[in-house]
């Protein structure tokens, strides 16, 4: 009798339904039919494709305006790191008239790869032409030019020979073209300190050969220096025996500040340093700011796109009310309602930023060709060089900014989810169905 009673219980228990768990496919299946579109909920429907277009493309500009803003900062600071020192030496107790051993015993200090004595100094050159503009001359061994990759390694025309040798000097491209100079042609430099007369102090004029034209892909440069081998830039700027600076290049840019002690022990004299960071602080620290501006203001387009889901939603709860009066009736709890409706909105927010997403990745990995074929397109010039320092628009992604940018865009999807998915699960099925 007990067993026939107990296979009875399981019986019954076997027969009466279990109840569905968090997320079922029940829940699943009715949160994707509320967000297909019908005729009567057309309203809903737009609203909730405007959600997905304003998360959609807030995403994919945020990406694409981040990997630029990457791009720059690691290519500037490629550039000019590449031309210019990671620390400069000056003298203070007197000339540089040592600059040989004094370079060979900076160089001996772990962690700096390269100390290049230089002669500097501001001078007008002009071309063939009758065009002049401004230049900085670089007075540098040939040995140790071929160390600096960036430039020896970026000559567009020409060769190292007649540098090598001590004869002709090194122009940038873009002043090239602008004094209508080529391989061979003589370049004329004039500097206001030269000779000393018994009239005063009258500009010294010179001519030198072009033997190489290179271009770094910095407009900056390109445009505005010249490099003369040394023992010529000595005499130029009437600097013989000696040199004005000597630049240090170390292994770790961004640890030059721990190099400093060393560098001064093995100096043996009274010197002063400045590295890159002081040089550049307030490009640098603008370009951080923007950055830093863009991305708020960006992410106000996610924000508004995910205020939009609230709004359809809240109309989508209110068309629905007997349909959840009726899920009720029929057993499903709060949490199930509140949960679907959550599913509708969330899904919203993850598909417009996955489809952001695409869009962004796919824009930085061409964004090359995109300029070109908008320049071709609208017949301007997109990205002037002379205006952005770089010859071309640079995209660098970091993974980690993007995936800040994805969970963002999820999470402030998710949470506006939230309310209108509360008051679903809060509506009373009597009232709900009293007056439908």
């Amino acid at each position: 009798m007990v067993a026939q009673s107990t296979t009875a219980q399981g019986q019954a228990d076997a027969a009466t339904p279990r109840p569905a768990g968090p997320f079922s496919v029940f829940e699943r299946l009715v949160a994707w039919r509320y967000l297909r579109a019908r005729r009567k909920e057309a309203t809903i429907s737009v609203i909730a494709g405007f959600s997905f277009l304003g998360i959609m493309l807030g995403v994919a500009t945020l990406i694409i305006v981040m990997a630029v803003m990457n791009g720059f900062r690691t290519e500037l600071i490629t550039r000019i790191l590449g031309i210019n020192g990671h620390m400069v030496v000056q003298p203070i107790d007197g000339p540089l008239t040592d600059y040989d051993s004094l370079a060979k015993r900076l160089r001996d200090v772990a962690g700096v790869r390269l100390a290049i004595p230089l002669v500097e100094g501001q001078t007008l050159a002009s071309g063939a032409n009758g065009a002049g503009t401004g230049a900085l001359v670089r007075g540098i061994a040939p040995s140790n030019l071929d160390k600096l990759t960036l430039v020896s390694g970026n000559i567009k025309s020409g060769d190292l020979k007649s540098f090598n040798s001590g004869n002709g000097v090194l122009v940038g491209q873009r002043m090239a073209e602008s004094l209508g100079l080529g391989i061979g042609d003589e370049i004329k430099l004039i500097s206001p300190e030269g000779d000393v007369t018994p009239l005063g102090m009258t500009p010294r004029v010179k001519s030198y050969q072009i033997s190489g034209i290179f271009s770094v892909g910095m407009s900056e440069y390109d445009s505005s220096i010249i490099f003369m081998p040394l023992s010529q830039a000595q005499l130029y700027f009437n600097s013989e025996g000696k040199v004005q600076s000597i630049e240090l290049y170390v292994d770790d840019p961004g640890n030059v500040g721990a190099l400093r002690p060393a560098i001064e022990k093995a100096a043996g004299r009274q010197i002063f340093i400045t590295d890159w960071r002081q040089r550049n602080q307030s490009f640098f620290s603008a370009l951080q700011v923007e950055r830093n501006v863009m991305f708020v203001i960006l992410m106000l387009i996610v924000l508004v796109a995910a205020l939009n889901i609230v709004s359809g939603l809240i109309m989508l709860v209110k068309d629905k009310g007997s349909d959840i009066a009726i899920l009720r009736t029929m057993g499903a709890t709060s949490g199930a309602v509140m949960r679907i409706f959550f599913m509708t909105g969330a899904a919203i927010g993850i598909a417009g930023t996955l489809a952001g997403l695409i869009i962004g990745v796919l824009v930085c990995w061409n964004i090359d060709s995109i300029q070109e074929f908008l320049s071709w397109t609208l017949g301007v010039t997109l990205f002037n060089p002379e205006l952005y320092f770089l010859s071309q628009l640079p995209a660098k992604m970091n993974l980690g900014e993007t995936a800040a940018v994805v969970g963002m865009s999820i999470g402030l999807s998710f949470l506006a989810t939230l309310f209108p998915a509360w008051r679903a699960s809060r509506l009373d099925p009597v009232q709900a169905l009293r007056y439908e």
